[in-house]
């Protein structure tokens, strides 16, 4: 069994893999060595991949080490896809995971994955298995904190889909500016990969994969689980080097 361990900028997530088949996911949150071990003691792991775009615990790898073989993906990690992005250096390993997963998913297939995290990022692969690129926005949270950071007089509010487009106070007002403002990004962005790719595959992932899911009814897959199964999909291609 293979474990998918997945350190993000505001939560991390643990996977275990039979072959393909997801068999068991969590949230870790701060307690990534405890749920580690715990993991480690239920499941037969064999190997295990790391995908770290935060702060790292070096006592994690110290664990894992320890007992099963360990793979830290970084840029020059061999993955299913061409990368053309110009500063490969530069991309993130969340990235690489989520193209993977789009490869493994729709081979073959012109894909747009749009991860709503903290974050929204937009990666296109072709369907010659190329990474062309993509855009990085501000996520939601992002947005809401920047408005109550940034201004003297606006809340700082939690999430919230608006009644309406037009906002009738200022907290209403705030949640129209920031959750239609996204919408009307992605659709935005899936309308202009949609003129490049005809048969254009749309997966939206990410913590709020769901919350925006609601609203945005532009064809798309919703998948929460494209990193973890990226993840899984690379630590296998590697280990038949």
């Amino acid at each position: 069994m293979n474990l998918v361990i997945d350190i993000g900028n505001t939560r991390s997530k643990l996977a275990v893999f039979e072959n393909h088949r997801l068999v068991f996911q969590e949230t870790a949150d701060s307690q990534v060595l405890n749920a580690v071990r715990k993991v480690m003691d239920t499941y037969a792991i064999r190997h295990a991949i790391v995908c770290n775009v935060s702060q790292f615990q070096p006592e994690l790898m110290t664990v894992l080490e320890a007992e099963i073989s360990v793979f830290q993906l970084t840029w020059e990690s061999k993955v299913p896809f061409q990368n053309a992005y110009q500063t490969p250096k530069t991309l993130g390993v969340d990235r690489m995971a989520l193209v993977s997963g789009a490869v493994a998913q729709f081979p073959n297939q012109a894909v747009l994955v749009i991860d709503a995290g903290s974050c929204i990022t937009y990666d296109f692969k072709t369907a010659d298995e190329v990474y062309a690129g993509g855009a990085i926005s501000p996520g939601i949270q992002m947005r809401y904190a920047a408005l109550a950071n940034q201004t003297q007089n606006l809340p700082h509010l939690k999430k919230e889909i608006p009644a309406t487009a037009y906002g009738t106070s200022t907290s209403s007002s705030i949640h129209s500016g920031i959750v239609h403002g996204v919408y009307h990004e992605i659709n935005g962005f899936i309308n202009y990969y949609r003129r490049q790719s005809e048969n254009l595959t749309v997966i939206l992932t990410g913590g709020d994969a769901d919350f925006l899911s609601k609203t945005i009814k532009n064809g798309i897959f919703a998948d929460s689980n494209l990193l973890l199964k990226g993840l899984n999909t690379i630590l296998a291609l590697n280990l038949t080097e």
